[in-house]
This record gives structure tokens, C-alpha cells and sequence, in this order.
């Protein structure tokens, strides 16, 4: 994988965090998330077939995009949107070292509507944790190893899930660091007409309004840590589900 060796946040204790902190550290970068997306996707190809279509909003570097491709060989292709350009460079150069020829790596944000949106841009010489980075300021915005200056930003394209007007969608990650919500509003005719299970990082966004947005529209919702799994009512998987003692399980295939 090609990352950025400056891609960490230490703490006052010495521990950091970071995409290429973890992978640099272990080997991996959040490989049970990995794993379990893989799972459903796996499922996906069960219950309706090869075709299976994932998309990967917020890609960082592509750990999950590349993972997925690798695993949907033959049989499934991955969309993946990264909205910071010397990012999005690791994410298309990782995919192509891996060979993932079922992989379409975007530079753009996706939200609610399409245009362009304004960014800001940190120093990448400078440690910090870049896939951390909040595209909007807000009153919480996270400090991620360097002070990022939202005066001076640089203007990026942004799509909307719906613009893509895709034939299948089986799986959404959005991984968007608090515009969560946006992306979701932005995908309400592909979530009506495909009823993809999603994975939506709750860490920055307020998880009620997601939840608000997805029960409306027949979705069940599963916290799982700082994630949001969320799987229509009318999926088959919806069936096999279970929770016990707070661990959700998939059951049998």
C-alpha cells in the first residue's frame, strides 16, 4: 500500500492514530470493519446474484476499496470517492499496484447535491491524521496533529450518490467525517430503488438523524462501535441478523 509516513496523531501518551499510523504499526488498518464488510458483500452475491456494486465514500487511501475488489474478483466492482487530491493519488496508485481492475477511484466529494465545494488543505509534510480531516469546520471540529486554517481552502467537485444513476447499488461505506447525512440525502432515489445495506461512521454526526433518515424508509439500524449498519426490512439478510448479549452476528449463509 502507498501511504504517507507523516499520516499519524500521537496522543500525550505517546499512542497515535491514523490510517498509516496502523497499517505502518500492524499490518492492518481496521481489519475487523474490513472483514465484516466483506461478509456482507459476500452476502450480496448470495441473495442476488454476480453484479454486486459497492461504493466507498470517503476511500482515504483504499483499504477497503482495495480489499473489496480483491475479494469481488469476477464478480462484483467497487466505486470509490476520495475529496483530497494528494489522498485520492494514494488511493488510485494503491489500486493500481494491486491490479483492481474492477475499480472506478473518483476525486470528488459526495454529498447532497453536485457541484463543487470548498476544502481545506493541511500540510502533508506535517504529521497528522489525514483521513481525519473535517471538510467543514464546525464547533467540534476534531484536532487531527496540525492546525488546518478554513480560510484558505481549494475548490474540489462534489457528486451526489443519485447523480451516478446506477442500474444496481448493493453496499454504501460513507466515511465522510460529519457529512454523513449529506451523502445520505443525496442518495434518496438510489436507496429507494436498490435498498443497499450501509455502513455509516457515526463518530461526528449525530446518529439519531441518521437513524431518523433510514427508519422513514424501512431500514433497521445496528450500532456497531463508532459505525451504523443499517439493512432494509425486505432484505434477506434482514432474517439472519441476531443480536446476543450486544454482538450482532450474520448467522448462516
Amino acid at each position: 500500500m502507498i501511504l504517507n509516513r507523516n499520516d499519524y496523531c500521537l496522543d500525550g501518551k505517546g499512542d497515535g492514530w491514523g490510517v498509516g499510523y496502523q497499517i505502518l504499526n500492524t499490518g492492518s488498518h481496521d481489519h475487523q470493519e474490513v472483514d465484516f464488510i466483506l461478509a456482507l458483500l459476500e452476502r450480496r452475491r448470495k441473495y442476488f446474484g454476480a453484479g454486486v456494486v459497492a461504493l466507498d465514500c470517503g476511500a482515504n487511501i483504499g483499504v477497503h476499496t482495495v480489499e473489496w475488489a480483491r475479494a469481488m474478483y469476477g464478480w462484483g466492482e467497487v466505486l470509490a470517492f476520495e475529496a483530497q487530491e494528494k489522498i485520492f493519488y494514494a488511493l488510485a496508485g494503491n489500486v493500481a499496484i494491486n491490479n483492481c481492475l474492477n475499480v472506478s477511484a473518483r476525486y470528488c466529494a459526495v454529498g447532497e447535491n453536485c457541484g463543487q465545494i470548498e476544502i481545506p488543505e493541511p500540510d502533508y509534510l506535517v504529521p497528522a491524521s489525514f483521513g481525519s480531516l473535517e471538510l467543514k469546520k464546525t464547533a467540534r471540529t476534531e484536532f487531527i496533529g496540525q492546525q488546518i486554517d478554513y480560510q484558505k481552502t481549494r475548490c474540489v467537485p462534489q457528486i451526489s450518490i443519485d447523480s451516478l444513476r446506477l442500474k444496481r447499488l448493493d453496499l454504501i461505506k460513507i466515511d465522510v467525517e460529519g457529512m454523513e447525512a449529506d451523502v445520505l440525502k443525496g442518495a434518496t432515489e438510489s436507496i429507494a430503488a436498490h435498498s443497499p445495506i450501509m455502513m455509516i461512521e457515526i463518530l461526528k454526526t449525530d446518529k439519531t438523524i441518521i437513524e431518523r433518515l433510514l427508519l422513514t424508509v424501512g431500514y433497521r439500524c445496528y450500532v456497531l462501535g463508532y459505525m451504523l449498519l443499517a439493512v432494509h426490512a425486505d432484505d434477506p439478510l434482514a432474517a439472519k441478523i441476531r443480536v446476543e448479549n450486544g454482538a450482532l452476528s450474520l448467522g448462516a449463509l
